[in-house]
């Protein structure tokens, strides 16, 4: 069973990943062997999980876009089983509105997502058509989301520094960085041990090139949950036509949106990626209302509910949102 202090646990490492047991055990009212063997049975059952992945606006190489596919009925399931194989496919979902499925893709360069989107996704049996969305620049991203679990003190005794400015590195430092992330990829709180044996790095070394990584925001940790954990919110897609001159006051206030999951400037028939996550359909209309009333000439492009996750940041998923297994991903 679930209980409350799961439910902390969880928002515990969504405030800092790789906390220590033994800092977050004052905050949360328990001993350390506790927390830590409450978070054994969460991911040996699937039902939590901490991953890491690159930031493309920080690490300054690579992009993401966001795909919508479009299936024959019969063959969306066959299609996300195939594409959930593809490491540069890092999120599927199947939604509501025009589209069957939205993906999140990782690629290095626009060449590189071209010939994906060609030579790969589009010749997965069962794809009729696809629409993409290239982001611009990610202005809140999923690590960032909150269950409301802990109060503000909670969450101060437990946060980590927030990233600082990213400085370039060298050609070779990233693709150490890019090796480190990837091992951090499969389980976000790996031993500094275990990434040295990986990665082929003294562990002093990978201690500090993950504090550094961490720092500037190049490397970012997230944990999430299955719905056994949070319950059966409901997640949405906005896609959003703002007029330039009203964005930087629509991105303030959607930001501070507690319901925000993530926001992206994106190139395609909308410019604001807004992806909402509430606790039943009339809260998000009523984040709609408000948005129209704030700014009248906002236009809701297009609209999608997400109705199943069938991989997460590269973690393929059960049909009732438990991780059982992950796919490294490889732009």
């Amino acid at each position: 069973m679930i209980d409350e202090l799961d439910l902390a646990l969880v928002d515990a490492l969504r405030v800092d990943p790789r906390a220590p047991w033994s800092r977050l055990a004052a905050p949360l009212g328990v001993d350390p062997a506790t927390l830590s063997r409450r978070w054994a049975r969460l991911t040996a059952n699937g039902d939590a999980w901490v991953t890491c992945y690159p930031s493309a606006d920080r690490i300054g190489r690579g992009l993401t876009a966001l795909v919508q596919v479009d299936c024959p009925a019969d063959r969306v399931g066959a299609v996300a089983a195939a594409v959930a194989r593809h490491p540069q496919t890092a999120s599927i979902e199947l939604v509501t509105g025009d589209a069957d499925l939205l993906l999140t893709v990782a690629a290095y360069d626009h060449g590189s997502l071209t010939s994906y989107l060609l030579e790969r996704l589009g010749t997965v049996p069962g794809v009729l058509r696809t629409r993409t969305a290239l982001v611009e620049r990610t202005l809140v991203e999923g690590s960032r989301f909150s269950n409301g679990a802990l109060d503000a003190e909670q969450r101060r005794a437990i946060a980590a520094p927030a990233p600082g400015a990213a400085r370039p590195v060298a050609d070779r430092r990233v693709e150490e960085d890019l090796a480190l992330i990837r091992a951090l990829g499969a389980d976000g709180r790996m031993p500094y041990a275990e990434l040295s044996a990986r990665t082929g790095l003294p562990a002093s070394t990978v201690r500090r090139r993950l504090a550094e990584l961490r720092g500037s925001g190049r490397a970012v940790l997230r944990c999430d949950a299955s719905p056994r954990v949070t319950g059966h919110p409901v997640g949405a897609m906005l896609w959003l036509d703002v007029p330039p001159a009203d964005l930087p006051d629509a991105v303030r206030r959607l930001t501070a949106l507690p319901q925000t999951r993530m926001c992206a400037v994106t190139v395609g028939p909308a410019n604001l990626a807004l992806y909402l996550i509430a606790p039943q359909l009339p809260d998000l209309r009523r984040i709609e209302q408000e948005l129209a009333h704030h700014h009248p000439a906002i236009r809701v492009h297009d609209r999608h509910v997400t109705l199943r996750t069938l991989k997460l940041v590269g973690h393929l998923l059960t049909a009732d949102g438990r991780r059982t297994g992950y796919v490294p991903i490889e732009p």
